[in-house]
């Protein structure tokens, strides 16, 4: 007789507006996230991760349903999820899992979020708008019957004290548990990182990211409390991993740590995110738990738009053939190579909101356009752009020499065009018009063909 097989519990620890090189395996030598690098040491580690849209709505919305943000028309904040997409709840609920969503949700249109529009998650104590409803200290989610529920403590402790008691009730189950935080994000109403009681001083004047020392913006201002936010998460992170080790699930849980995007402080443009550079689109991101204890360390370049077809295949469930992302269970198990298809070389992200705009991010490249004139919270696309961002990654991983119009790199950004046009309409956008940025005489060479197509 077969034995029956055992689906393993899923939980999602979601961040708001974490940089990638907050972590100390992505260099940062302040200490702050010893149990996220343990993790990504011993699980497996998505070195490069980027998010498909640097907005909260948005990004959220493409890692619910596995959609482009455009696709699912959720491109910018303040549109509901449409009710004709499934979320990751409802896979997850038909799949016989039960379904829990804790902390902030910023997919629907009224707070708190009626029943109905709760996509598939049972188990709700959350906030549409978690930063409106709540601050460092008053930490107000909704539960299931819309009813206010203030939590004690800090509120990255209050929502893990509320995880932890969700695993604690559903050991005799499979579960699906998404827990998104408000930290490190700003707190809207005071422009601030307010930390727990003692941590923001530790921090302030201390190691800043190339980017954001040379450029300024409001980071030296804000580093201290943004830093001693990523801290107490991941603090966090290691009481729910203590939780599962003490409850002996720890063996059967898969657990994911990413965020929604980055954060460059006001250096890019007049606030946070909104653009296309690294500090903008890239986050940390790494598993542990069945399938993914590897101590393996994955290259290649993965989106937030990869992530909801990965969570339904290693819960053995048949991702719907219209997500447009791509399983990496694959590249995990070291069967890549292998594919019928070769893992895309490049990234594609929209931008809304501030501006109506894309980009690809490939190993060398960074390669974006703006849609001028046009209002990113009126239009979630163009059929007319103008190249405005080339980077070149290798010599400048900072993004700190803008090299659009050079006429050494009008062949790399040729190549990159193209490969831009692909990807918006493998995303299911009319491809547009791409307008040369205006030339310029310049760079010490000429990029050769080889380079151009890195």
């Amino acid at each position: 007789m077969t034995a029956p097989v055992c689906k393993p519990n899923i939980i999602v620890f979601f961040t708001d507006q974490q940089r990638w090189d907050t972590t100390g395996i992505h260099g940062n030598p302040l200490g702050l996230t010893p149990n996220f690098d343990r993790m990504a040491a011993y699980g497996t580690h998505v070195e490069h991760a980027f998010t498909c849209q640097p907005v909260c709505g948005p990004a959220r919305s493409c890692l619910q349903t596995g959609v482009y943000a455009t696709t699912s028309g959720c491109y910018k904040n303040g549109i509901p999820l449409p009710d004709t997409l499934d979320t990751l709840g409802d896979h997850f609920k038909r799949a016989g899992y039960r379904t829990g969503y804790i902390g902030k949700w910023h997919l629907a249109a009224e707070e708190p979020v009626p029943a109905d529009k709760r996509q598939g998650y049972e188990y709700w104590l959350a906030s549409n708008i978690l930063e409106f409803t709540s601050d460092a200290y008053s930490t107000v989610v909704y539960d299931k019957d819309s009813n206010p529920v203030r939590l004690p403590g800090y509120r990255v402790d209050a929502l893990t004290d509320a995880a932890i008691r969700y695993v604690d009730g559903h050991q005799e189950e499979p579960f699906f548990l998404f827990v998104s935080y408000l930290e490190p994000h700003h707190q809207n109403h005071i422009d601030n990182y307010p930390t727990p009681t003692g941590y923001g001083e530790q921090y302030a004047g201390r190691w800043l990211p190339p980017d954001l020392a040379a450029l300024g913006g409001s980071v030296y201002q804000h580093a201290g409390g943004y830093y001693g936010m990523v801290k107490r998460l991941d603090e966090a992170l290691g009481r729910l991993l203590d939780a599962l080790k003490s409850l002996d699930l720890e063996e059967n849980t898969i657990v994911l740590f990413t965020s929604d995007h980055g954060n460059h402080f006001k250096t890019r443009n007049e606030e946070y995110k909104r653009s296309c550079h690294e500090g903008s689109i890239r986050v940390p991101m790494a598993f542990t738990g069945p399938g993914f204890s590897r101590g393996r360390k994955l290259a290649e370049l993965v989106s937030l738009i990869d992530l909801p077809p990965t969570l339904l295949e290693a819960a053995g469930i048949e991702a719907p053939d219209y997500m447009q992302g791509r399983s990496i269970l694959p590249l995990v198990k070291g069967k890549g190579e292998a594919a019928t298809e070769p893992w895309p070389e490049e990234v594609f992200v929209q931008i809304s909101e501030s501006s109506v705009a894309r980009a690809i991010r490939t190993r060398k490249w960074k390669y974006g356009v703006v849609a001028e004139g046009k209002d990113g919270n009126r239009q979630p696309g163009s059929d007319v752009y103008t190249e405005t961002f080339l980077y070149d990654l290798e010599t400048d991983p900072y993004e700190l020499t803008n090299l659009a119009g050079l006429d050494s790199h009008r062949e790399a950004a040729d190549v990159l065009k193209a490969r831009l046009l692909r990807r918006i309409v493998e995303a299911g956008e009319i491809a547009p018009v791409i307008m040369n940025a205006p030339a310029r005489a310049g760079g010490q060479r000429k990029v050769t063909p080889q380079e151009a197509k890195r």
